[in-house]
């Protein structure tokens, strides 16, 4: 029969047109054997226990044997309709029906001709992770592959198991076909779709869009988002308009989420996220719902050395000053009146909706000590107060929460010469002062320390006149007199005139310092405070004193003649 067919496909040939020559090898070619290392598709006809049946388009079927198609777990991997890979098997007996076939051989070969191309032209080709081996994973692409651990991914893979039975494109970075080696990536193909994906979405993305994406990663600053082959950073900033500490306060990585386009540079391939962009900004209309004036409720959410800041709302704070927190000026750190999570009421003194900035008080829910301080304190009345500060000019006395007085430095002694209040004042210590002046519009209160005491000079005036001769120490020379100390806080001024001659270049003088003389008073002004004193003038009254007393002895001692005729008719008579 097989000899007819070949007589008849002569004969035809013979009688064809050279144009229908070529049609005619074409339809008669399923007749010629197949040629060694030819790949066949063949249609699966039977499965049986032994073999697989195969129509290959020739004038005889072919079969396979069914362990070429058995997997490691038993099962067979093939059923009756399937079209399979095949190529004749010379090295097989032959059989006189069928033409013996490999499917294994045949795959083996697509196979070695697939990576061939796809290394050639650098294309990904797919492959199933077979197990773990040295070094990295056995990966199936046809023939065994070997994957490196160092490109089973773009990132470390810390536990390379997790790929064993997976599906992965992979790029072939090594091929020798005459030693059956085979270097995969999938580190490669991976960042290739990456690339891909990346430039696809930059050129998707404008300004302002809203997009979904995956959280990545998370870091103090911010999360990255993964928008599909590139990431975007979503700054803490720009998370909620309250306060957040940390990102993972808001976020998880893996978590979806959907972001606005901020920034956009296609050039450095940079995209900046929000997510508080998709609500309403609360500051938009915070002075309608916080007019200046109202008292408000807030949760205390942060305390710094200047002040507290406290959460009105979700992206509102406001601001209480340290200096808005108590009418007291002694108050040394706002943590002594608020801590983090108190709740808290205050007053809005203003708001910057523009600058986002709330100022709150604590101090204006309770009245203001300087309304009544005039009603409550007279001129002339003696307070005590603790001494607050020390400064180059007086002391700082706290006589009641918010209520300071200064007391000037000239009003802390009557006689002692203070150069600095902490000769006469310590901080801390309790202190009375007599009030001298009461200003409650500007806050001021003007107190004394020396008014607790009489008046030396008003004392010394009380009890000496001019003429008068006091005893005095001089403390000291100066180029036109002495100043000479009369009593505890009071001076008087001895002037060059009214001191005896002396050689003052010779280092001279009538009265040592420090030693004590008597003085007499020969000027005296209350008002300026000033005394005039001269040792010339306790000479001269005792010169004048000598000179009347000798006048008195003379007088006495010389007669006038009335005296010695009333002397000498006394004597006859008797």
């Amino acid at each position: 029969m097989a000899n007819n067919q070949d007589e008849l496909h002569n004969e035809a040939v013979a009688d064809s047109e050279p144009e229908d020559l070529e049609q005619l090898i074409d339809d008669y070619s399923h007749l010629a054997p197949p040629a060694e290392g030819e790949i066949l598709r063949g249609h699966v006809l039977k499965v049986t226990d032994t073999e697989v049946i195969v129509d290959i388009g020739y004038k005889s079927e072919g079969i396979v044997s069914i362990e070429e198609f058995r997997q490691p777990d038993g099962s067979i991997l093939v059923q009756q309709g399937d079209e399979i890979d095949v190529m004749v098997d010379r090295r097989a007996p032959a059989l006189d029906t069928y033409i013996r076939l490999s499917h294994r051989r045949a795959r083996r070969l697509r196979a070695w001709r697939n990576l061939d191309k796809a290394y050639r032209e650098n294309l990904s080709v797919s492959g199933r992770v077979l197990g773990r081996i040295k070094g990295g994973l056995s990966v199936d692409v046809g023939v065994e592959a070997f994957l490196p651990a160092s490109h089973a991914d773009v990132r470390p893979v810390r536990n390379l198991e997790a790929l064993v039975g997976q599906d992965i494109a992979v790029k072939i970075v090594k091929l020798n076909r005459r030693r059956g080696n085979v270097v995969v990536s999938r580190k490669l193909a991976l960042e290739e779709e990456i690339a891909a994906r990346r430039k696809a979405t930059l050129e998707a993305l404008e300004v302002g869009a809203v997009v979904a994406g995956v959280v990545k990663n998370i870091t103090d600053y911010g999360a990255f988002v993964d928008l599909g082959g590139i990431d975007g950073l979503l700054h803490v900033g720009d998370m909620s308009y309250g306060r957040v500490n940390h990102p993972s306060e808001l976020l998880q990585e893996g978590q979806e989420i959907t972001v606005k386009v901020l920034k956009l540079d296609r050039e450095k391939a940079r995209i900046s996220l929000g997510l508080k962009q998709l609500a309403p900004d609360p500051w938009e209309t915070v002075e309608e719902r916080y007019p200046a004036g109202s008292r408000v409720f807030g949760r205390v959410v942060s305390v710094t050395d200047y002040g507290a800041f406290v959460e009105l709302e979700p992206g509102v704070e406001g601001l209480i000053h340290v200096s808005e927190m108590t009418w007291s000026r002694r108050m040394k750190h706002p943590s002594k009146v608020v801590k983090v999570g108190d709740q808290v009421e205050s007053v809005v003194l203003d708001v910057k909706p523009r600058e986002r900035r709330i100022s709150l008080g604590l101090k204006q829910l309770e009245p203001d000590p300087w309304t009544t301080v005039a009603d409550r304190y007279a001129v002339g009345s003696v307070v005590e107060g603790r001494v607050r500060k020390l400064t180059d000019f007086g002391a700082f006395i706290e006589i009641e929460e918010g209520i300071d007085g200064l007391v000037h430095i000239s009003d802390l002694s009557w006689t002692k010469r203070v150069k600095h209040p902490s000769e006469v004042l310590k901080k801390g210590q309790m202190a009375q002062a007599v009030i001298l002046n009461i200003d409650a519009e500007n806050r001021r209160l003007s107190l004394g320390i020396k008014q607790l005491q009489p008046d030396a000079w008003e004392t010394f005036f009380q009890q000496h006149q001019v003429g008068d001769v006091v005893r005095g120490k001089v403390t000291r020379y100066a180029s036109f007199g002495a100043f000479v100390e009369l009593a505890p806080g009071v001076e008087g001024l001895c002037h060059n005139s009214e001191l005896p001659p002396f050689d003052r270049a010779a280092g001279e003088a009538p009265v040592p310092v420090g030693r004590e003389a008597e003085f007499k008073i020969i000027k005296m002004n209350e008002v300026e405070r000033r005394i005039g004193l001269s040792v010339r003038a306790i000479a001269d009254d005792e010169e004048r004193s000598r000179l009347e007393e000798y006048q008195r002895e003379a007088a006495a001692a010389t007669l006038t003649i009335e005296e010695v005729i009333n002397l000498k008719g006394q004597g006859e008579s008797r």
